[in-house]
């Protein structure tokens, strides 16, 4: 597994970000999440060694653009060349997720064609308005791994309409103390939508406020994703 983050920065963008933890981190280091700006990591996939190795080896999954959006709109002119490094590096497997899936026509590469076998693209949702907007769109792009992430999910969806060659599902809760909360019957719900169509679901994480049968839990950060996994409802 490697991190690539070409630039950081990034706007608030739909509901699902009111609570971003990277806006939360750069406000306490006194840094302006709105300023979007290329990163000293920016050529890291292709970066080597004094070998002449490539420093990202061969047959990692590399998370992309995790603390912003690889389609937001300030980075349009450094993309091509981040397209370039992951054609150049066909033996990695890129993965990036993101809320603005309406420009993705827009921001791929004239060879794109029908994707690129080593690129999954995640659309994000967090409630039915999102999903039924940009999962419409998400349904019909040219895109050979599809993931449909629901994180923050913040109310009862159904995705069930737009799970055709989708590959994987990720539910996960939202992690602040004014989060709003997650009701585990919303992820059991998206679970049998999945196990309905055969697709991938994973529990990712519970929210800092977590309902169960009618009763209502404070968790803390560090023990979301483990509760979650306690939860044993991958499929």
């Amino acid at each position: 597994m490697a991190m690539w983050n070409p630039w950081r920065g990034c706007h608030k963008h739909s509901e699902g970000c009111k609570y971003c933890y990277i806006h939360k981190g750069d406000l306490k280091r006194g840094m302006d999440t709105d300023n979007i700006v290329k990163t000293d990591n920016f050529y890291a996939p292709v970066a080597k060694n004094k070998s002449g190795d490539y420093k990202i080896k061969s047959g990692q999954t590399v998370y992309l653009c995790f603390s912003t959006d690889f389609l937001i709109e300030e980075a349009d002119e450094w993309r091509l060349e981040c397209w370039q490094m992951i054609r150049e590096r066909s033996d990695l497997h890129f993965l990036f997720l993101t809320k603005r899936i309406d420009r993705f026509m827009d921001c791929v590469p004239e060879d794109w064609n029908d994707g690129y076998d080593n690129v999954s693209v995640g659309c994000t949702v967090e409630n039915q308005d999102r999903a039924d907007y940009r999962l419409s769109i998400f349904n019909e792009l040219p895109i050979r791994h599809k993931n449909i992430i629901c994180q923050p999910l913040i109310e009862e969806i159904d995705i069930s309409a737009y799970l055709n060659h989708v590959e994987l599902v990720v539910v996960g809760g939202e992690s602040d103390r004014n989060a709003r909360p997650l009701d585990y019957a919303w992820v059991l719900s998206i679970r049998e939508q999945c196990i309905a169509h055969k697709v991938h679901f994973e529990f990712r994480q519970c929210g800092t406020h977590f309902i169960k049968d009618g009763k209502k839990y404070v968790l803390a950060t560090r023990d979301l994703c483990s509760q979650a996994r306690k939860a044993n409802i991958n499929y």
